[in-house]
């Protein structure tokens, strides 16, 4: 169940080493879609935007990319979804499938001078436009964070106060969302790096 009618958004935003399909980059490339269907089995999922022009679910509107992406510049890598809380977004990002990916990030991904994400609450029902995750992603890189713009490190509640993270639920989850990758982490562990 969502918070008081409100659901989490998380928005990443990363620049690749090399061009998606180069050997490089292949990696993540035979990850991304056993990501996607993780999420999708993950305990407190509630969607994520497709990308226009691609199989999958509908884009939530244009995509656009933060100022960190120079013109010119190619492979940058993005993902905008939606989660019923804080501790549902944990266990599935630092555990399974989305946890091996995070592990082998430094291959794939250019080191950065801005945040990885950006979470911000959205009323339940809503889908965020990827405009107004660039806006939240660069709000969090020039402000830090606050209650329009958070990290995991520094989250808020949907009322806009200082959120502490119930640790066990997450461990709790975690264990229930790996449970439900075993195939998926069979795959994953024969993947190249």
């Amino acid at each position: 169940m969502s918070l008081g009618g409100h659901h989490l958004a998380i928005y990443n935003f990363g620049i690749h080493t090399a061009s998606y399909m180069t050997a490089v980059i292949q990696g993540f490339a035979l990850r991304e879609p056993l990501n996607f269907e993780a999420a999708t089995r993950a305990v407190g999922f509630v969607g994520r935007s497709g990308y226009a022009g691609e199989p999958g679910p509908e884009s939530w509107g244009e995509q656009v990319f933060p100022r960190f992406l120079k013109a010119g510049q190619t492979g940058a890598v993005s993902s905008l979804s939606l989660w019923h809380d804080i501790e549902s977004l944990m266990a599935f990002t630092y555990a399974g499938v989305h946890a091996d990916a995070l592990k082998h990030a430094r291959y794939w991904n250019q080191k950065q001078a801005w945040p990885p994400l950006v979470l911000f609450w959205v009323s339940a029902g809503e889908l965020p436009s990827w405009s107004e995750a660039v806006r939240r992603f660069e709000l969090l890189a020039d402000r830090g964070p606050t209650p329009e713009a958070f990290s995991f490190k520094s989250a808020f509640d949907t009322r806009g106060a200082t959120c502490p993270i119930d640790r066990e639920r997450v461990k709790a989850l975690a264990e229930q969302n790996i449970e439900g990758q075993a195939d998926l982490l069979s795959v994953v562990r024969t993947l190249p790096v």
